[in-house]
Parts: C-alpha cells; structure tokens; sequence
C-alpha cells in the first residue's frame, strides 16, 4: 500500500502550512565550510569564514570577527 506524496503548502494568510520544508535555512546547499554558525555574543548567524572563536566562560565560543558592530558596520546594517 502507497502513500499519497504530502505536498508543501502555505495557507493564504502565511501562518500555518500543512507539511514542513525539510531543511534549515541556515545550511548552505554545499559544503560544511559554507554553513553559517550564530555568534555567541549577538546571536545573529553569520558565515563560518567571518567568525573566529575566542575563550569565553572557559570554553572556546565563535564569535564574529573582527567585532560584531563592525560586521553590521560593514553589512550596512546600522
């Protein structure tokens, strides 16, 4: 017995949907260096190549790089 192929659809008001996207939208189609990883300082997701890590709270955390101010400086965010 086959089951019937679940279609992704958004109803009209964009709040709920009848089945999930698989995926994240923070993967990258490609390789893992291509991912984006969230700062642990601003919490915004970033590309992996413009975080470094740094030792926060004893432990090695990514952070942006060379500041998260002068990222959003940079990105034309403020």
């Amino acid at each position: 017995m086959a089951k019937n192929e679940v279609k992704t659809t958004v109803v009209a008001d964009g709040l709920r949907y009848r089945s999930k996207v698989a995926g994240s939208p923070f993967t990258a189609a490609g390789s893992f260096g291509a991912a984006t990883m969230s700062c642990f300082l601003c919490g915004k997701h970033r590309p992996r190549a413009s975080l470094k890590t740094r030792k926060l709270l004893g432990k090695a955390q990514a952070v942006c790089a060379p500041s998260c101010r002068e990222l959003d400086a940079a990105n034309g965010q403020g």
